[in-house]
């Protein structure tokens, strides 16, 4: 067999993790393209694993002899961005069916909860920008996407759907980590094969959908009782089966990553929303030109964050982020039957 071409098996945490093309980390060469949308795939007919990480970026030819300098950032003024903002939210309602509500209280406590994480880890919110709100509490389990104002808590929402974090119960499952998490051009990412693993389930979801790897963070051991040590695990924001798993979003339910739903994914996909710094390297290296739609339009409000919160941790929060979702979830099933 070749060796730029075999799968490699780890032992992390107690699990074996089968991860395609790391050999290219021993510098046997670059790796496969891999396939945007519409493409055939030239990778390896591997079953999508949660949690598998990104081959390794080695240096690669750039798509230019002389490649010429990284594009500038886009920087709209309040203006701008809030009539972005608002055409993203129009998009939203058009292109993602499993949309929810977001009550004035929601968009409240979640702002608040998200300035918190940013401050933490000081993060440089120093332009508007969308950013991927994560509330983890099991009572909740939603994704908001707003438009993040700095120096501002007055943030515009885009749209919210159900989500799925780390479980507790199950051994090998580790309890989503809050935190600020960026989509850096460090880590590539890659695409579902859409192959299925030894239960029949698509762990990625269907061939064509998009991973973003956040790199290795640190995770409380769901199995364990509290008070929980912690491990590794490889951080990834992904689709589900859409056959088995995806109606089962708004409830905890995986290893760590986080599950979205196959509508979403392909939304932040084909908008940039999280790729400002893909975009860049996709002048001058063709692996991230690869990765990206060639059918996207990136908005200029296209950030890296995802920044996951924990409602359930401030009481005053939690009782109006649950009470709020389960009327979100009545509406929401009221629609789906009328």
């Amino acid at each position: 067999m070749s060796g730029a071409r075999c799968p490699t098996l780890l032992f992390i945490a107690g699990s074996l993790l089968l991860v395609p093309g790391l050999a290219y980390a021993a510098g046997t060469g670059a790796p496969d393209p891999v396939a945007s949308p519409g493409q055939a795939s030239v990778q390896p007919a591997q079953p999508d694993q949660e949690g598998a990480p990104s081959p390794t970026l080695t240096p690669a030819e750039p798509v230019l002899k002389e490649a010429p300098p990284l594009p500038e950032i886009p920087v709209l003024n309040e203006e701008e961005a809030r009539a972005e903002a608002t055409r993203l939210n129009s998009a939203f309602r058009h292109e993602v069916p499993v949309a929810l509500k977001v009550s004035s209280a929601q968009k409240a406590a979640w702002i608040m909860l998200a300035q918190e994480q940013i401050q933490q880890a000081s993060f440089p919110l120093d332009r508007p920008q969308v950013v991927l709100v994560v509330d983890r509490n099991p009572a909740v389990q939603r994704m908001c996407l707003m438009l993040a104002l700095p120096g501002q808590s007055d943030w515009q929402v885009i749209g919210s759907t159900k989500v799925s974090t780390g479980t507790t119960g199950r051994k090998f499952y580790y309890i989503t980590p809050t935190g600020v998490f960026n989509n850096t051009a460090d880590i590539l990412g890659y695409r579902a094969l859409g192959t299925k693993n030894e239960n029949g389930i698509m762990g990625n979801g269907t061939k064509g959908m998009r991973v973003w790897d956040f790199g290795w963070q640190w995770a409380e051991k769901g199995w364990l009782p509290v008070p929980r040590e912690k491990g590794q695990i490889r951080l990834e924001m992904h689709a589900t089966d859409p056959v088995y798993l995806e109606s089962r979003l708004g409830h905890v339910a995986s290893e760590g990553c986080i599950r979205i739903p196959s509508s979403l994914n392909v939304f932040i996909d084909k908008h940039g929303l999280i790729d400002v710094e893909d975009e860049q390297m996709a002048v001058i290296d063709n692996r991230f030109r690869a990765l990206l739609r060639p059918d996207r339009v990136a908005s200029p409000l296209a950030g890296s964050a995802v920044i996951v919160v924990d409602s359930a941790n401030r009481p005053e929060l939690a009782h109006v982020n649950i009470s709020e979702n389960k009327t979100a979830a009545t509406h929401h099933a009221a629609q789906t039957h009328s």
